[in-house]
Parts: structure tokens; C-alpha cells; sequence
């Protein structure tokens, strides 16, 4: 009886424990069934799904580009901060495929590995960097449109779970880029093609398509851009990706910046912090005045912060000689500023950038271009970042065979010597 007794608990606990396993292996199943449907969505403006703008590069060309394994190294750095969606800027080039590459890789070898795209079309005019057949002709497209375009139809096709936003050119209707601009009547031909693709099946159906670009181009600045095209990309668009840069505007339109009237007896680090605060009020003022224009057209659609940051380092009209705008520190302030106001709001930003690249203006090393981002490209982390290295986040992660640590060796007294008090003076707005 006994020996009955001992069998039928050996056998009601090995159901039990097959039960569990069962149950668990169906709860994973079920988690990585979920993942792999979020669409863009789901994943845009969700707090728990941080978005970055991405360049591997880490040399001073583009000819030279990132490995996959290069490319997993960081996308386990970003990962450890929490984001989960990366901007790209083009498909022409091997980085974009390598990155989903690198991305679909992690995935196979862990599956609670999350990472999102946002692509990248390049979108310019005829004769775009290229004068030896004329000026650039703005009403025209350049021959290389189609190709783009179809590229990143392939690559979303091959990589549907990973490629969730499409977006067309990239400040590509804003008039300052003299060099390649295009009229908004382009960028709404290829968005209008790939909803028909997508209304054909051709592509996923939950896959937004938008354009990124200045909030100018996007109707928040002067009526000059207020053109039938535009009312036309704007219903076209699933949402809007709406870039902003106060940092540029230190020295083009420095109505913020400064220290006002009232903040002359304030300390060093008050006066900055007064200033970096009114420089997020800035770039909250150009979103609403995204907004307006898009309600002024009877449409309600989700708007995004497709780009914005803030340089660590600048020679030239931001640097120490000219709008004393660019530091760790002002960067600092200025990530985090970002960050809350667009979770709070439900929106997400593709912060600019996560790493920094050098080929961007490889002939002026100390150019701003040059030092967006908020790791160095040894793989140090600028001050806005010190706050994770010291809990451990990037624990066991490196880049180019370094472990992550702290830029000025963590050292912030000596980081505040090379901080500056803007000398501009302005009175109340």
C-alpha cells in the first residue's frame, strides 16, 4: 500500500512539473509571438521602447564601414539603456542591411533580445551634390530616388518583425539644404506608393510610412512652405517625423538663449540651467507650432520627434568663441530635458545621436557635426550617460575592445572647467 502511495505522488508530481514546463514553454512561445507582432504603433511613443538615431561608422570615412559583429557590440550597449527602436539615414550603402543583419543575429541567439527599425530613405533633387551636369534642379528628382525606395522595400520585406517605420528622405523639403532639396510633391509620390503597397500586401500592413524633417517643413515655419503638397503628405503620412535643433539656434535665433536680466545673480550652473530649460520651452514651441498647422488642416495625426540633440563639442559658431552652447554638461541637460518631456507626452524621440561619428566632417575634427553623440567613439560615456555606468548598466559591455567608462574619468569638476555661461544678454521674453 505504501509503495502505491510513494508511485502515485511520484507520478501526480512529474504531471505536475510536465504541466509547468508546458505552460512556461507556451508563456515564451507567447511572449515572442507578441513581440514579433508589435507594430510601429504599439512600439511609437511607448516609454518602455526608447528611440535613437544610429550610425556605426568609426573611422573617418564611410568607405570604410562597421562589421556585424562591430554593429551587435553596440546594439548590446544600447539595449543595456533601453532602446529599442534605432533611426537609419540610407539603404544605398551596406550599413543599413548589416544593422538588421546584426539585429535579426541577436535575436536567433536570444530571443528576449528587442530591437526595432526605423528606415531610412534617401531623397534628393537632380544634380544633388553633383554640379558637373548643372545646378542642382530642385523640381526634379535624382535618378537615384527609385533605387532607394526599392531597397528599403526589400529590406523590409526580408525583415518584416524588425522593420517597422519606412520613412521618405531625410531634411529633404527643408530649403536651407540647398545642396538637395526637394519640392514636398516628391516625397508625397513615394509616401503614396508605399501605401499602396501596403494596401496591395506587398508590405505589412501595420508598416508606417512618414517623411523626417525640420518642423519648417513640416508647416511650423513660414507660409512659404504652407503648399498644396504638403496638406496633401500630411494626410498621406501614417504620423509626422518632425526634427528640432535648438542648438543651431544659439547662434542663427538666440531669442533663448542667454542670461536674462533677472538671472545676473544667479550661480554658474543656475544661469545654464535656466537657459537649457528655455531651450526645451523652444523646441516645444516649434512642435506646437507643428501642430497648429496640421489642425489648422482638419487632420489629427501622432507626431513624433524624428531628430534633436545637442553637440558636447563645437570649434565654430556654438563653440567657446561664439554661442558658448556646447558641452557635456549643456548636452546633459538637454538629453534628459527630451527624454521627460516626450515620454510624459507620449511621444518617442529619436535622440541625435548614440554615437559619435567622425566622418561627418572628417577635415574639421572639432566640428560640432562631429560630437553628437552621447558615447565618444572609443565607447565612452559622455556625462549624460555617467548615471548608468555607475549602476552597472553596461556591465561586461565594451566597444573597439574598451569597457564602457566614464568620459573626464568621471572626474565632473574638471568637466565644469570646460563648462561656459552663455555672455549673451537678454531681457525677459
Amino acid at each position: 500500500m505504501k509503495n502505491s502511495i510513494k508511485i502515485g505522488v511520484f507520478f501526480l508530481v512529474v504531471l505536475l512539473f510536465s504541466c509547468n514546463v508546458v505552460k512556461k514553454n507556451n508563456s515564451n512561445s507567447t511572449n515572442t509571438k507578441a513581440k514579433q507582432s508589435l507594430s510601429a504603433e504599439d512600439i511609437l511613443g511607448n516609454p518602455e521602447y526608447l528611440a535613437i538615431s544610429y550610425g556605426g561608422y568609426r573611422s573617418q570615412s564611410r568607405d570604410i564601414q562597421p562589421t556585424i559583429e562591430e554593429i551587435k557590440e553596440d546594439m548590446k550597449i544600447l539595449n543595456a539603456m533601453g532602446i529599442k527602436i534605432l533611426r537609419t539615414y540610407n539603404v544605398h550603402l551596406p550599413h543599413a542591411s548589416n544593422v538588421l543583419k546584426a539585429i535579426n543575429e541577436l535575436k536567433q541567439e536570444d530571443s528576449n533580445f528587442e530591437m526595432y527599425v526605423m528606415l531610412g530613405i534617401w531623397i534628393d533633387c537632380k544634380n544633388a551634390f553633383d554640379w558637373s551636369n548643372g545646378e542642382p534642379d530642385h523640381d526634379e528628382e535624382s535618378e537615384r530616388n527609385p533605387v532607394e525606395v526599392k531597397m528599403a522595400v526589400e529590406l523590409t520585406k526580408e525583415y518584416p518583425e524588425i522593420v517597422k517605420i519606412l520613412a521618405v528622405g531625410n531634411e529633404a523639403m527643408v530649403k536651407w539644404a540647398t545642396a538637395y532639396y526637394v519640392q514636398p510633391g516628391v516625397i508625397l509620390k513615394w509616401v503614396n506608393h508605399l501605401q499602396d503597397l501596403k494596401k496591395q500586401g506587398e508590405l505589412p500592413k501595420d508598416l508606417w510610412i512618414t517623411s523626417s524633417d525640420n518642423f519648417a517643413s513640416w508647416g511650423g515655419g513660414s507660409e512659404e512652405y504652407h503648399v498644396k503638397d504638403l496638406e496633401k503628405l500630411i494626410k498621406a503620412v501614417d504620423y509626422i517625423s518632425m526634427h528640432t535643433y535648438p542648438m543651431h539656434d544659439t547662434h542663427y535665433n538666440p531669442v533663448f538663449w542667454g542670461v536674462l536680466d533677472s538671472e545676473t545673480e544667479l550661480s554658474k550652473t543656475e544661469k545654464i540651467d535656466a537657459a537649457m530649460l528655455r531651450a526645451k520651452k523652444y523646441a516645444v514651441s516649434q512642435y506646437d507650432s507643428v501642430v497648429a498647422y496640421m489642425k489648422s488642416l482638419g487632420v489629427n495625426k501622432p507626431i513624433h520627434i524624428g531628430e534633436t540633440g545637442w553637440a558636447s563639442h563645437s570649434a565654430e559658431l556654438y563653440g567657446d568663441s561664439g554661442a558658448m552652447a556646447t558641452d557635456e554638461y549643456k548636452q546633459a541637460l538637454y538629453y534628459n530635458h527630451m527624454r521627460d518631456w516626450t515620454n510624459a507626452a507620449g511621444m518617442s524621440c529619436f535622440y541625435f545621436e548614440a554615437f559619435d561619428e567622425n566622418w561627418k566632417d572628417a577635415k574639421n575634427p572639432k566640428g560640432s557635426e562631429n560630437h553628437f553623440g552621447l558615447f565618444t567613439i572609443d565607447g565612452k560615456a559622455k556625462y549624460a550617460l555617467w548615471d548608468l555606468v555607475d549602476k552597472g548598466v553596461f556591465k561586461g559591455l565594451g566597444r573597439n575592445g574598451k569597457p564602457i567608462t566614464k568620459t573626464y574619468n568621471g572626474n565632473k569638476s574638471r568637466l565644469m572647467k570646460n563648462v561656459l555661461v552663455p555672455e549673451l544678454k537678454k531681457t525677459a521674453q
